[in-house]
Formats: structure tokens, sequence, C-alpha cells
């Protein structure tokens, strides 16, 4: 199932660069919201739902992408992630700011850490979200739209990748053993 969700996840992705090469950023923003649509459809076939994130992102891709078609002007598609990566920011330090870590709420069944490092994490990942919407903003603005598609292509995923590769550690250090009780 891992392989099926990044695949669904990486798709709608890949048919953007792709269809870019080939056509224009307008033929390939309506390809991408195609394609996140039968992605959410095969999500809630196969895996009985629809995950969170990329719902709110398939909503932003369509909402987006219509206004790019229907004023033809990429702008709006290329600020989407700029927008989606600053209201998950905003959730995440809002969560936190009310006392609830949203990050353990959609990860709490999967992943077992004591409070404070759920509050780290959280920080963590809010500052990740705000760093990805600062640089999708200068990516766009800087290069052409074929490097922008190439970064937010292949550009993110890595980052992201790597980036969670470097939390490992807080979640080993603030993981609750089995038997433990939760704090």
């Amino acid at each position: 199932m891992p392989l099926l969700k990044l695949i669904l996840e990486l798709g709608p992705l890949v048919i953007f660069f792709l269809t870019n090469n080939r056509f224009d950023i307008f033929t390939a923003t309506a390809a991408f919201m195609g394609a996140t649509v039968i992605s959410l459809i095969v999500s809630r076939l196969l895996l009985r739902k629809i995950p969170v994130m990329p719902l709110v992102t398939g909503v932003f891709v369509l909402v987006f992408g219509g206004l790019t078609l229907y004023l033809h002007n990429d702008v709006f598609i290329k600020m989407k992630p700029t927008i989606v990566n600053l209201l998950f920011a905003i959730a995440l330090g809002g969560g936190l700011y009310f006392g609830r870590s949203l990050m353990k709420i959609l990860l709490g069944d999967v992943i077992q850490l004591q409070d404070e490092g759920w509050r780290k994490l959280t920080v963590r990942w809010a500052g990740f979200f705000l760093f990805l919407a600062v640089l999708n903003e200068f990516v766009w603005r800087s290069f052409s739209t074929d490097s922008w598609v190439a970064f937010k292509t292949f550009g993110i995923m890595p980052l992201t990748i790597l980036f969670m590769m470097a939390q490992i550690g807080l979640l080993q250090k603030y993981q609750i053993a089995e038997d433990a009780p939760s704090s």
C-alpha cells in the first residue's frame, strides 16, 4: 500500500510535468486537475479513504487550476503551493497556540510520542511548510515556467523526504515504549 500511496501522490505531478514539456502550462494544468481527481477517486476506492493532505491539496489544485484556465493566467497555479504550504504552517502553528498538536491528531494512530515530541515535531513541520512556501515564491518568480514545473515535480518531494529523514532522531528520542503509558 505505501507504493500505491506514493504513485497516487506523485502520478498527477508527473503528468503535470510531462504535459507541460509536451504542450504548455495551461494544458498541463488541465491534465493536473484531471489526474488529481482520478487519484483521489482511486484512493477512495482502493484505500477506502482519502488522506487529509491529498484532499486539501486536491481542492486547491481544482480551485487554482480552474482560475488559471478561466483567466488564462499561470500565476494562480504557481501560487497554489505557496498558499497550501502557508495554510498547513498556519494550521499547525495555530493548533499549538490553542494547545493542540495537529500532528498528533493526524499521526497519533501510527506513531506514539511524548507530548513534548509532538510539540517539537509540529513546530518543525510548521517551519518546513513555511520554508516550502517561501522557496516556491522564490522559484516561480525567479525562473522560467518550465524550471518551476521541474522544481515542483522533482524538487519538493526530495526536500520533503530529506526533511522527514532528519526527524528520525526526534522520533526516536520521544517515542513511547509500547508498554509505557502516554504522557
